[in-house]
């Protein structure tokens, strides 16, 4: 997953600089596993039993609203609990029949083998780092039209520590915590 960070720098009259982009790439998208194990039991709740068409359509629209790695965790948690009961692919089959089976399965194909390889572990935690980043200002005012490169060397710059807090799962198979 490509995760976007837009940089701009303001000089002291507030004008902003053409963008920077900083992309960032990890391996999986951000999953909530405890919502992903709440969704398998509610799939699990609408195919046991008598499932009518109102709930068979439950069912489909939850799974087509969440994200593909979100299907897959969903998958896992409803196997590892209702396997007895059939496992997933098949139960999909029997309750919503195989076009929707198939749309459902076939979402996982988007999700890379790398991800796909983290979303069979046992655990997922959610955890949130903080980033140290800075924010600077020249605290003296320039002629507009100045070339940035041209005056730094002799600019006196005041610069400001901030935290961003950034969201990750980490991937194991025990709890960490």
């Amino acid at each position: 997953m490509l995760t976007l960070f837009t940089l701009y720098a303001l000089d002291s009259r507030g004008r902003r600089s053409e963008p920077s982009t900083v992309t960032t790439r990890t391996s999986c998208p951000l999953i909530d596993d405890i919502k992903a194990e709440e969704i398998a039991e509610m799939i699990y709740s609408l195919f046991n039993g008598y499932t009518s068409g109102k709930e068979q359509q439950t069912a489909y629209n939850i799974l087509m609203e969440i994200s593909s790695p979100m299907v897959y965790r969903v998958i896992h948690h409803y196997n590892s609990h209702y396997e007895k009961f059939g496992d997933f692919g098949w139960r999909s089959e029997d309750e919503l029949g195989p076009r929707k089976a198939h749309l459902i399965l076939k979402r996982l194909e988007s999700v890379s083998g790398r991800c796909a390889s983290l979303l069979h572990s046992a655990y997922i935690q959610s955890h949130i780092d903080s980033v140290l980043y800075f924010i600077c200002q020249m605290d003296e005012t320039r002629p507009t039209g100045m070339v940035w490169y041209s005056t730094l060397h002799d600019a006196k710059v005041t610069c400001e520590e901030k935290l961003m807090s950034v969201p990750r799962n980490i991937y194991g198979d025990t709890k960490l915590w």
